[in-house]
């Protein structure tokens, strides 16, 4: 099961969320420096959200790519070691289309609808 095409296919994933990770870093950056700039009360505008819930929300976005970094690091591990595709809870092969909509996945649909993940 482990191909040319699943490590390519995890790589531009991963390229993907390293773009992510770096707009996201741009975008941070953007919130405190304009916080920096201005002495309005954000808390209690009205108009809009507060600059500490936008860099909570980055914050959160932020952690969410680098779990998936390491997700696909580690799907990266699984193809150079054979175990790629092989559900760890059943040792079934996972069906190439839940491959394909999340690469870093270990486990089969069977066991994912079955723990509920």
């Amino acid at each position: 099961m482990n191909t040319p095409e699943h490590h390519s296919r995890i790589t531009r994933e991963r390229a993907d969320a390293e773009r992510r990770i770096a707009a996201l870093n741009r975008r941070f950056r953007e919130i405190v420096e304009g916080s920096e700039l201005t002495t309005d009360d954000d808390e209690h505008d009205p108009e809009g959200s507060t600059i500490a819930f936008e860099r909570a929300q980055v914050s959160a976005l932020l952690t969410d790519a680098r779990l998936e970094i390491d997700e696909l690091d580690d799907a990266l591990r699984r193809v150079e070691d054979g175990t790629y595709g092989v559900c760890i809870h059943c040792g079934n092969a996972i069906a190439e289309a839940r491959l394909d909509a999340l690469p870093a996945t270990r486990t089969c649909i069977e066991c994912s609808t079955r723990r509920g993940q």
